[in-house]
């Protein structure tokens, strides 16, 4: 960790951060034009809400349950299904008493029996969650690639390149995203349901207490209808925040003391303009079931954001040596 001095400049460089910008979040009643988009919101790394933004898919009527079902209801998906609703988030395992970062386990299913635990009409504990990330608009669910536009004009032309991925997300309240980052210019947009999202800027690393985690994956017991964690073989470890924003424990983690997370709401028709590098934490409701489509822009890394984030973490990155030590020690 750094000195006590060199922590008090970070301190000092988060205030004045949150001091010159707020916690304010532009919202565009109409999409902006591309040069607005880009100097308002891309070139200063801010968030946005843009409303009216695809009002014009077919998919904004189209996509009920029962479209959905009759388009896709014999094709095979992955479904990531976990005991808690948190996948991709630091857990707490008490048979081992440690804490690791958590994998779901990944299914495949006919979409129309995902429908059905959405639906309630399968009963189940679990919490089941489409969320591949891998541009599954053009894998999976290449059948409904012709109810939405695919590239955000405004946002293409703002930062003068196509998506990289294009995702389709759909899930219910038990699951919620853990707070992380993505090196990605994030276009949201929420079809059916509620999003909300927690937001902290990149200046903030400081707060977020970021360290190693042994990664371990949930894994289904058959006899008793569970799911238990099994560490990773080999061993692997992954960067990841401990942190709850919204119920954090500042006795383990002082540091967040410091942070002002942003809350938003994303209602149906909405877009999030959601920048490179914030941290994020989502949470969604919906009694049908919650869809979302989000469109990722690879970051451009020649902008000064992104060295300057890796300095911090370099110096901020807690128990990397301890932590491998008790890796190595579990081997």
């Amino acid at each position: 960790m750094p000195s006590s001095h060199m922590e008090d400049q970070i301190v000092e460089f988060i205030h004045e951060y949150q001091e010159i910008n707020g916690t304010h979040v532009q919202v565009y009643e109409q999409p902006p034009s591309s040069v607005e988009f880009l100097r308002n919101c891309v070139h200063p790394n801010r968030p946005a809400i843009i409303k009216n933004a695809f009002s014009h898919w077919p998919a904004y009527t189209l996509w009920t349950n029962e479209y959905l079902r009759e388009k896709l209801g014999d094709s095979i998906v992955t479904v990531a299904t976990t005991p808690n609703g948190y996948a991709d988030a630091v857990t707490y395992d008490p048979v081992t008493d440690r804490e690791y970062f958590a994998l779901p386990h990944e299914q495949s299913m006919p979409f129309g029996r995902f429908l059905d635990i959405i639906e309630g009409k399968a009963s189940t504990p679990h919490a089941h969650y489409i969320s591949l990330q891998n541009d599954s608009l053009h894998t999976e669910y290449l059948a409904l690639k012709d109810d939405i536009e695919e590239e955000i004009g405004w946002c293409s032309e703002a930062l003068g390149k196509k998506p990289d991925a294009v995702n389709f997300w759909m899930g219910n309240d038990k699951s919620i995203t853990s707070l992380h980052k993505d090196p990605y210019e994030n276009c949201y947009a929420v079809l059916r349901g509620t999003k909300t999202f927690v937001l902290l800027p990149p200046s903030e690393y400081y707060c977020m207490h970021e360290k190693l985690y042994q990664s371990a994956i949930y894994t289904p017991d058959t006899t008793a209808g569970s799911y238990e964690l099994k560490p990773m073989d080999p061993p692997m470890q992954t960067p990841w925040i401990p942190v709850d924003p919204l119920h954090p424990d500042l006795e383990r983690y002082p540091r967040f003391k410091h942070a002002r997370p942003i809350t938003v709401t994303i209602e149906k028709g909405d877009m999030l303009y959601l920048p490179a590098l914030w941290f994020h934490q989502v949470l969604q409701h919906g009694d049908e079931g919650v869809i979302a489509i989000n469109a990722w822009y690879d970051m451009d890394y020649r902008n000064i954001l992104y060295p300057s984030f890796g300095l911090f973490r370099n110096l901020l990155l807690e128990n990397k040596e301890s932590e491998e030590e008790d890796d190595d020690d579990d081997v």
